[in-house]
């Protein structure tokens, strides 16, 4: 795999390429304990850039409800 670093929107997040063209992206930081329960992954794919910057949100958004009062 390629270590490919992005500023955006892929901020805090390792973006990779396997050899076959894959996008993978892992977190800098890890999430907290509570945002992995509700199902935050930490390591993610996609296809393209656009599908992996979905990914990418996603986990994002699982992470600050879990975060939420």
């Amino acid at each position: 795999m390629t270590d490919r670093r992005s500023t955006t929107p892929t901020e805090g997040w390792r973006v990779m390429t396997s050899d076959a063209g894959r996008l993978w992206a892992t977190r800098e930081r890890p999430f907290s304990p509570k945002a992995e329960e509700v199902g935050a992954a930490r390591t993610v794919d996609g296809d393209d850039l656009a599908e992996l910057c979905r990914v990418i949100a996603e986990q994002e958004s699982l992470a600050a409800l879990a975060s939420a009062p």
